[in-house]
């Protein structure tokens, strides 16, 4: 078992930095939306340099490029795009980005730019009712997938190989979704791929689940979490891998406030789930790893850390955000949220710090 002492310092140790020190400084755009789509792409400029260009999008058809660390931002114009949501932002080049709009049918389409944002091609749009485009990531710039709410019964998964066209996997090995069970598409973040042939996506309504395939959708697992649920407004909200740990975060976003059941991890790649024995702060849409062994967690009531892989997080921050990216090459991130607010990454933490914990407790 894991030294409870340590534990027990780490935990003092966070609590040691002053209150007013607040690990996200706000840089609001000042424009009408609802951010929730935020991806980093890390580029070079014209002296060789590592430089960050953040992508951002949200609703009332905003989608947003910024080249000198959030600063200042250039809104994009998607024709036709004016009255969507956009909810996913995939950036694949310093100049090249997918985005992914949420609804019913039509309004379910997936954009993609060379340019950036100049011209915008419309790859994909919904052509039945039922498809509701939840999240979309990319392994490269030509290899997507994008995860709807069930059709005819199944989650449907899109996906491109060539950055153009996009097709349907087969779901012949697909596990049947529950009846009204679905997926949340409030960060971007309820799904998850990997070079390594995996594909991760959480679910809320009767129960909050875990899909897992390890060959890109060919075969399928599926289990049950122990976060909140039997609603349609709760469940898994976001999934993230940090070495050998799976993470899931999320809870009731009707009532933010709850915070027994809203985060879990598994240490045997989703076959069981336990619930972190510190729960975050309250409910949680998006989780993310920094520095390499780290977690982070934001939600509508703030934000909370874990350093032993999700079984225990503190809380920090009491800003309302909707989701967050990081580029661990420069150790620097951003989050999103409502009224168009864009929040810089502060990291009080020292790196590698040697009371870093690997992994949670068995």
């Amino acid at each position: 078992m894991h030294n409870p002492f340590v534990r027990l310092l780490l935990f003092f140790l966070l609590l040691a930095i002053p209150a007013e020190t607040q690990w996200w400084s706000v840089q609001s755009t000042g424009i009408d939306s609802n951010l929730r789509g935020l991806r980093i792409f890390v580029s070079q400029n014209a002296k060789g340099a590592a430089v960050p260009v953040v992508w951002a999008s949200g609703s009332n058809g905003v989608v947003l490029r910024s080249t000198d660390e959030a600063k200042t931002w250039q809104r994009l114009e998607v024709p036709g795009g004016g009255n969507l949501d956009f909810r996913g932002v995939q950036a694949v080049g310093a100049d090249s980005a997918y985005v992914m709009s949420i609804g019913e049918g039509e309004r379910s389409r997936i954009y993609k730019t060379g340019d950036s944002g100049a011209t915008w091609t419309l790859q994909y749009t919904g052509d039945r009712a039922a498809i509701f485009l939840d999240a979309i990531e990319c392994l490269s710039p030509t290899h997507c997938f994008a995860i709807s709410d069930p059709v005819d019964g199944k989650f449907l998964l899109l996906s491109t190989e060539d950055g153009e066209h996009w097709n349907a996997l087969p779901r012949e090995k697909m596990p049947a979704a529950l009846p009204n069970e679905g997926i949340f598409a409030a960060s971007n973040s309820s799904l998850s791929v990997g070079p390594a042939g995996e594909i991760l996506f959480g679910t809320g309504g009767p129960a909050a689940r875990v899909f897992r395939s390890t060959d890109f959708g060919r075969n399928w697992t599926v289990s049950e979490t122990p976060i909140t649920h039997s609603n349609a407004s709760a469940g898994i909200f976001s999934i993230a891998r940090l070495n050998k740990t799976l993470v899931a975060v999320g809870g009731n976003y009707k009532s933010p406030d709850e915070d027994s059941t809203v985060a879990a991890y598994s240490g045997d790649n989703g076959k069981s789930w336990r619930l972190s024995a510190e729960q975050p702060g309250g409910f949680r849409s998006a989780v993310a790893t920094f520095d390499g062994s780290a977690l982070s967690a934001v939600g509508s009531s703030g934000t909370d850390f874990s350093y032993d892989q999700g079984a225990h997080w503190v809380h920090t921050d009491a800003l309302n955000l909707n989701a967050l990216a990081f580029a661990p090459q420069l150790n620097v991130g951003w989050a999103v949220g409502p009224h168009g607010t864009i929040a810089h990454f502060q990291n009080h933490r020292r790196l590698r710090h040697p009371l870093d914990v690997t992994a949670p407790p068995q």
